[in-house]
């Protein structure tokens, strides 16, 4: 990666849709365990100055996730959801709610993942429950957010940690 941090290139395709896209310099196995490994999720989720408190992941189709994240001041935000879509390397899929939340009803977070010559792109659709919760959304400083969280995912895909094997893994190729 070059000095200057990739932008996040952001459309909405529909009335209820937010797509995210990013690239990254590194295999799709290791940007999908930073998705879903605890341990790799605390070391970049959240804009400059948040921190997880809370990673919890039961990376199981109908199994639950909850993130708390700590802010300035000793803010915390909470959300967490179900994950319906597991594709290791592939997809990922789950519900979103926030404790906070300012919109209507649950949103559906969808992951793509695809490698290109060891790089991968990331591509996140956001679906909202109505066109007006994607708008309010819209207006709050979610790019500048996810942005910062994904340049500091950036230096964590330079030196992650040690993939360790799940009880039935066979070798690595």
């Amino acid at each position: 990666m070059s000095g200057a941090a990739r932008p996040v290139r952001v459309s909405t395709p529909t009335d209820r849709d937010i797509v995210l896209t990013r690239d990254f310099d590194a295999p799709r196995r290791l940007v999908f365990d930073a998705l879903t490994r605890p341990d790799l999720l605390r070391r970049w989720f959240g804009a400059q100055g948040w921190q997880l408190v809370v990673c919890e992941v039961d990376l199981r189709v109908g199994g639950t996730w909850r993130f708390v994240s700590q802010g300035p001041d000793g803010a915390r935000m909470g959300h967490g959801g179900v994950y319906q879509l597991i594709r290791p390397v592939e997809r990922l899929s789950y519900t979103e709610q926030y404790d906070d939340q300012s919109y209507p009803g649950v949103t559906v977070i969808s992951h793509r993942l695809v490698e290109n010559h060891g790089r991968t792109t990331l591509t996140t659709t956001i679906r909202y429950a109505t066109p007006e919760g994607r708008d309010r959304v819209l207006r709050y400083p979610m790019a500048r957010g996810v942005s910062e969280s994904y340049a500091r995912l950036d230096r964590v895909l330079v030196a992650p940690q040690p993939v360790r094997k799940q009880p039935g893994e066979g070798s690595a190729p």
